[in-house]
């Protein structure tokens, strides 16, 4: 096609692959008279014929994408990132669509690769935290490892070769809508000092699969820096250190400060940790499938192996884990029967394992916050180690960090210790961790700076062609994001087909659309016992902040997600015409013999084949002679010889049909 949109004769591709005649040529080989130029009802004058407001129609056949590449950038190699490698290739195939991956790291898995501390697992079922579409029956445990969960994420990308998509060590620095080309520039960098390389790319789409809980920071402790001893973060722990015989400080009781002290109790000779504010520890989550008192508990090699032979078997007790994490959605609600039994469960536990200390309880057992304001913590083993006479609690604050530990705010005591453990989490803020620009120079970071406003937690109107995973108001905060995260990229690679089939050149929510939505959610999310005084990353690391949760349960996210609502978006068209795509008025499949060409006799007739879309295969000959009195169905039916009598060969009904 020339650049001014007029078709010529050698640009003629789509018609060529698909057997159409040559513009104008229609009739040509056909008996009897043929129509004039003039009125041929396809010829290249005509073809080119603009409407009143300059239009032309294309000739492309319906189904087919718009001509040239479109390229996806997908920030990330975590969970999200290959759960979009491992569907999109093979969903989008077809429409001319190209995809790579940037991951910062120098391998793949995210939080998996980046969290490596004592005791660091998974705080739901493992049989949960895998994808829908690659069960794990080998699991070793009811709580997977970190090393585990990575190792399972690892061998998904090496064994389908997802590595082709991927560039490691390789960072996105900035990113900046071009309404000119209608792209992303993307600004990349690799390495660091002298040895730094800086480039752009553009992108016709770019989906952030960066998550939540990624930018870990040391915390604001003036004399951080001259400890003498071993100091380590939890986002950056050195793995395999031995902290036997040693004395321990663990600042922060969040759930990796949870589950470094459980874990490294049997081993240190002192722990101290600070505890500034009471929390829920509580039983598992799906704890009637769980150990004695909702403990881990290692799966046997038998067991394993019954999974693995018997996958109907795993996957109904996948399920069932599944439908009790489901129903955890009542007890977030306030005032709900449910909520009150978990703080009831919840205080009578708490209340049993600190009987030694019983002073703890008054700084662990919380009062004005139900169980839920913060993620649940399974924290098996950790307050067995706060009331060990071996484990010191301090909840004053800290004033300094000395050479030789950590000097109190209140008292002067300077706790003296040989290793310093920072559980002091992440960056809980949705801002983006590079300069994001979208239409009008908008940035997202100064849009989200007060309050992260978003499309259905995915989009953000202004940020045409910009999907995130886990961004703002999406279910974060119940049982495993594995599933949620699939679920995003089904949504995502529907998006995807619709722009591509329907040659969209940007498309981003509608402004309205964003406002309904933070009303709804600011409307219903204070009855949830979310909005209680705990801080919390689900308020941003704030105790009364914004919540930031989806406004619903799993089941309600799934509902909103089977379908894109394209009646909340913003959509500009190539051609600037909606009815564009319908082109030369042809669907591809009418040519290419990729459906049945009478799909919507089974689709207006209720049957459920028309959604498998396989072409007819049926021998026309077993109808052909039924003028002649044949009979439809019979194994032969008969042969025609010019116009003699139809001869019956064989009337035996053929038990197969």
């Amino acid at each position: 096609m020339a650049s001014n949109g007029i078709i010529n004769e050698k640009e003629n591709p789509v018609f060529k692959q698909y057997g159409l005649p040559p513009y104008g040529t229609i009739g040509s080989n056909t008996p009897g008279p043929h129509p004039s130029s003039e009125t041929r009802p396809v010829n290249y004058e005509e073809w080119n014929r603009p409407g009143q407001t300059g239009y032309v129609v294309s000739p492309h056949l319906i189904g087919e994408p718009r001509q040239g590449r479109f390229k996806i950038v997908v920030i990330g190699a975590g969970a999200a990132g290959i759960d979009f490698l491992h569907h999109a290739p093979k969903a989008l195939a077809g429409l001319d669509v190209d995809i790579i991956c940037y991951e910062k790291n120098a391998d793949v898995g995210g939080t998996w690769l980046e969290n490596r501390y004592p005791g660091c697992a998974c705080d739901v079922p493992s049989v949960q935290y895998s994808f829908p579409w690659k069960a794990n029956p080998h699991w070793s445990s009811f709580y997977a490892t970190a090393q585990e969960i990575w190792k399972y994420m690892k061998d998904i990308v090496d064994s389908e070769n997802l590595s082709q998509y991927i560039r490691l060590k390789t960072a996105i620095v900035g990113a900046s809508w071009n309404e000119d080309i209608s792209k992303w520039t993307v600004s990349l960098s690799q390495g660091e000092g002298d040895a730094r390389t800086e480039w752009q790319e553009n992108c016709d789409l770019l989906l952030s699969g960066t998550g939540v809980l990624n930018a870990w920071k040391w915390p604001k402790i003036p004399g951080l820096d001259t400890f003498k001893g071993d100091l380590f973060h939890t986002a950056r722990y050195e793995e395999g250190y031995d902290l036997t015989g040693k004395r321990v400080a663990v600042i922060g009781a969040g759930s990796s400060g949870v589950q470094v002290c459980a874990s490294i109790f049997p081993r240190v000779e002192k722990l101290y940790t600070w505890v500034r504010s009471p929390t829920w520890i509580t039983a598992s989550i799906g704890k009637q499938f769980a150990g004695k008192d909702g403990q881990n508990f290692n799966y046997t090699p038998q067991q394993q192996e019954i999974f693995e032979k018997d996958p109907k078997l795993y996957h109904q007790y996948k399920k069932m884990i599944e439908n009790e994490l489901n129903k955890k959605f009542r007890l977030i609600l306030r005032n709900t029967a449910e909520s009150d039994e978990v703080n009831a469960l919840a205080y009578l536990e708490m209340d049993r394992k600190l009987a030694p200390k019983p002073e703890l309880k008054k700084v662990m057992i919380p009062t004005n916050f139900n169980v839920g304001c913060r993620r649940p913590t399974p924290g098996n083993g950790y307050l067995e180690a706060l009331a060990s006479e071996k484990t010191t609690v301090i909840t004053s604050p800290i004033k300094c960090i000395t050479e030789n530990g950590v000097l109190d705010a209140e008292t002067g005591e300077e706790y003296k210790v040989d290793v310093i453990i920072c559980a002091t989490g992440f960056d809980t803020s949705f801002r983006p961790r590079f300069p994001i620009h979208g239409l009008d120079n908008v940035s997202l970071g100064d849009r989200w700076a007060k309050f992260p406003s978003s499309y259905i937690g995915i989009g953000v109107d202004k940020f045409p062609n910009y999907f995130s995973y886990l961004g703002p108001f999406t279910p974060v905060a119940q049982g495993s994001i594995l599933p949620i995260i699939s679920g995003l990229t089904a949504h995502f690679v529907q998006i995807i087909k619709h722009m591509r089939v329907q040659h969209i050149r940007r498309l981003s929510p509608k402004p309205q659309a964003v406002l309904d939505f933070s009303e709804h959610c600011r409307t219903f999310l204070p009855r949830t016992c979310w909005a209680d005084p705990c801080t919390s990353w689900f308020k941003q690391g704030t105790k009364d902040g914004e919540i930031v949760m989806w406004p619903g349960s799993r089941l309600c996210f799934f509902e909103v997600m089977k379908q894109p609502a394209f009646e909340d978006y913003e959509i500009e068209y190539w051609s600037g015409n909606r009815w564009g795509y319908l082109g030369s008025g042809f669907t591809d499949y009418e040519f290419n013999g990729t459906k049945d060409n009478t799909w919507y006799l089974d689709w207006l007739s209720g049957r459920a084949e028309w959604q498998q879309g396989v072409p007819l295969a049926e021998d026309p000959d077993e109808f052909r002679d039924m003028s002649l009195g044949a009979l439809p169905g019979t194994k032969t039916l008969g042969r025609r010889t010019n116009d003699a009598p139809l001869e019956v060969v064989n009337n035996t009904p053929d038990p197969a049909r």
